[in-house]
């Protein structure tokens, strides 16, 4: 028997969940490298930033496939990325225009 190859019609929403969470876990993972490499540190702006991004677009992914477990861990990775975030703000001290 000969296998049809059947166009089903592309669903929007997949493919920008699956790409938001390939991205997600893509900074996370690029994150954790950097880190280790010794290429940025952990406190900064850049760690801070990746891990929040990869947290939220990792949350997104996961709860809209229903799994629960990973999305609540990605929220409470998207508030620690927040403070971190905020920590490292307040540590610049205030700008000065001159």
């Amino acid at each position: 028997m000969a296998h049809v190859l059947q166009c089903r019609p592309v669903d929007t929403t997949v493919i920008i969940v699956n790409v938001v969470g390939w991205i997600g876990m893509a900074c996370l993972i690029g994150a954790y490298v950097l880190v280790t490499l010794g290429r940025i540190s952990g406190p900064g702006l850049t760690f801070q930033l990746m891990n929040l991004v990869g947290g939220a677009f990792l949350m997104v992914n996961s709860a809209y496939y229903g799994a629960w477990p990973s999305a609540a861990l990605n929220v409470v990775w998207v508030v620690i990325g927040t403070v971190g975030l905020v920590r490292a703000w307040l540590a610049r001290g205030p700008i000065t225009v001159e």
